[in-house]
C-alpha cells in the first residue's frame, strides 16, 4: 500500500455539569428514567423562554483559556436552524458568530513528543433529546434536550489515530481537572466526529474529507481512523480516489468498519442568526481575570512538577496524573509531610492495585492519607520492616480499621548494631564450612547467611544494617 500523509480533524462534544440545564431549570444529571429531568423550555412549549446558566458560561470561558483562544467581548447565542425529531423547537440554540473562544492552540503528549494542537473555536450549546429506536417505533428521551454541551473544533493538524486519541485523553483530563465535567464516555458524555483525508507526503492540497459522527468512545475513535486512512489509502493504491467523495460515515463497531450514512454538500445553510430570546451581555474584564485565577494546575504541568521538583520518574509521575484524584491523594500525602517517593511509591503499587481489586473509586477507599502515614511514620521510626508495612496495610483496608490498631510494640526491628552483630557472630561460627565456601569464591552465599539471621531473629533483624555488618565480617 502506497505511504499517504493523514489529514485528520476532531470536533469533541462534552456534556457539562451544573445543577440545572444550560436555558431551563430541569435538573442536569445522568437519569435512567426517560422524560424525568424535563421543563417546558426542554419540550419547547410555546411562550417559554430560555435563561442562560451563569455556571455554564463560566466553565466554558475557563475551558477556553486553557486552549488559549481568545475570549470574546460580549457573550451571545445563535440559532441553528434544522428540523430534527430530537430538537423540539426547530433550532438549536449555539454560537456562530461569537464563540467563547477562537483560535487557540494547546500542547499535548503523544508517544513522549510534545505536539501543538491547533484549535479552530470552542463554543456553548444546548444538546439535543435522545432517540431510543425499536423495532418499528421510535421513543424519544428529553432528559437530554437542554443539557449544557462544549463543542471544540480542532484545525486538520492531527497525522495519526494515535495523536487523535491523546488530544481527546489530554482534554478529558483537563476537563476533569477543572472540575467542569466528569467527562464519561460510559454515560455518553464524551461524543466526537472525526475529519479523516489522505494527501500524497509532498502534496500542497488537501485530500477529499469524510466525515464520520457520533463516536462514542476514544477505542472506537483509534479505530475508525484507521480503517478510513486504510480504505482511502486502497482506493487511491487502485487509481480510484475519485471514488473517496465528501460524505457522512458511520462507524460499525461490530464490523470495525465505517459505513456510508448521507453525501455532505460543503456546507448546509443553517440560516444562523441571533437569538432575540437571550440578551448579549459584556463579558467583564474582572470576571475574565478570576476565572482565569482559578485554573487549576493541569495534568501535564503536574506531570513536569512531580518530576523535577519530587525526583519522581516519567512513569510514575505519569500513573499519578492519569486521574484528578490520584493527584489530590498523592499531593494530601505530601501535605501531610510524606516523602514523595514514599506516597508515589505506596500510591501506584499497593492502593492502584487495590482499588482496581475492589472495584472502588480512589475517594471511597478506606485507607486516607491521613492513615496510610500511620504506616509511613512506623517504617521511618524502624519499628516495623516494609514486609510487615504491606501486611499491615492489606489487614486494615480488609477490617476497615486504623493501621495503627496492627502495630504493636513486639513487631520492634532490631537495628541495634551491636545486638546484630552477636547474632551474626554466632551464626557465622556456627556455619565455619559455608564461610570457606564463600571465602573461596562462593559469594552466592551471601543471600544465605541474611536469611539466618531472619531465621533467628523471626524476621526483624534490619535488613540494610543487617547486610551492612554481614559484608564487613565476611569481607575480614
Amino acid at each position: 500500500m502506497g505511504h499517504y500523509k493523514a489529514v485528520i480533524g476532531l470536533e469533541m462534544h462534552c456534556e457539562l455539569k451544573s445543577n440545572s440545564k444550560i436555558f431551563s431549570s430541569a435538573r442536569n444529571t445522568y437519569n435512567e428514567t426517560p422524560n424525568d429531568n424535563v421543563a417546558p423550555v426542554d419540550m419547547a412549549f410555546p411562550g417559554t423562554l430560555p435563561v442562560v446558566n451563569k455556571k455554564c458560561v463560566r466553565d466554558a470561558l475557563m475551558m477556553s483559556m486553557v486552549l488559549n483562544c481568545k475570549q470574546p467581548e460580549y457573550m451571545y447565542f445563535d440559532r441553528k436552524n434544522y428540523y430534527y425529531p430530537d430538537l423540539p423547537k426547530g433550532y438549536q440554540i449555539t454560537q456562530m458568530e461569537s464563540p467563547v473562544g477562537v483560535d487557540g492552540e494547546i500542547t499535548i503528549e503523544c508517544n513522549g513528543k510534545k505536539k501543538k494542537v491547533y484549535i479552530h473555536d470552542i463554543h456553548l450549546e444546548e444538546d439535543a433529546a435522545s432517540l431510543d429506536h425499536y423495532f418499528d417505533t421510535s421513543c424519544i428521551d428529553y432528559n437530554r434536550a437542554g443539557v449544557p454541551l462544549l463543542e471544540l473544533v480542532t484545525e486538520p493538524c492531527l497525522s495519526s489515530a494515535e495523536e487523535a486519541v491523546a488530544f481527546l485523553e489530554h482534554m478529558r483530563s483537563a476537563y476533569k481537572y477543572c472540575d467542569v465535567s466528569e467527562a464519561d464516555t460510559k454515560k455518553g458524555q464524551i461524543r466526537c466526529d472525526v475529519n479523516v483525508s489522505i494527501m500524497d507526503e509532498d502534496a500542497t492540497e488537501f485530500g477529499t474529507r469524510v466525515e464520520i459522527k457520533n463516536i462514542n468512545s476514544f477505542g472506537n475513535v483509534y479505530d475508525a481512523i484507521n480503517y478510513e486512512i486504510k480504505r482511502q489509502s486502497e482506493l487511491k493504491d487502485q487509481g480510484r480516489y475519485g471514488e473517496v467523495e465528501q460524505e457522512t460515515r458511520r462507524f460499525d463497531e461490530e464490523s470495525g468498519t465505517t459505513i456510508r450514512m448521507r453525501s455532505k454538500v460543503d456546507a448546509i445553510d443553517y440560516k444562523y442568526f441571533v437569538d432575540p430570546n437571550l440578551p448579549k451581555f459584556k463579558i467583564e474584564d474582572s470576571w475574565l481575570k478570576e476565572i482565569r485565577e482559578s485554573i487549576p494546575l493541569l495534568a501535564l504541568e503536574r506531570k513536569e512538577k512531580y518530576i523535577n521538583d519530587f525526583g519522581l520518574s516519567e512513569y510514575d509521575a505519569g500513573v499519578i496524573v492519569k486521574e484528578k484524584e490520584y493527584a489530590e491523594y498523592f499531593e494530601e500525602c505530601l501535605n501531610l509531610g510524606m516523602d514523595a517517593k514514599t506516597a508515589s511509591n505506596w500510591l501506584t503499587t499497593q492502593i492502584l492495585g487495590e482499588i482496581n481489586h475492589l472495584d472502588v473509586a480512589l475517594k471511597d477507599f478506606y485507607l486516607t492519607p491521613n492513615l496510610l502515614q500511620q504506616i509511613t511514620n512506623e517504617v521511618n521510626k524502624g519499628t516495623i520492616s516494609s514486609k510487615q508495612a504491606k501486611e499491615i496495610f492489606y489487614k486494615s483496608v480488609e477490617e476497615q480499621k486504623e493501621p495503627k490498631t496492627y502495630i504493636s510494640s513486639d513487631m520492634a526491628q532490631i537495628s541495634d548494631q551491636s545486638e546484630l552483630e552477636k547474632i551474626i557472630e554466632t551464626i557465622l561460627s556456627d556455619n565455619s564450612a559455608q564461610v570457606e565456601q564463600y571465602k573461596s569464591g562462593k559469594t552466592n552465599l551471601f543471600d544465605y547467611f541474611v536469611g539466618q539471621v531472619m531465621k533467628n531473629t523471626r524476621g526483624k533483624a534490619n535488613p540494610v544494617v543487617t547486610k551492612e555488618i554481614l559484608k564487613k565480617k565476611l569481607e575480614k
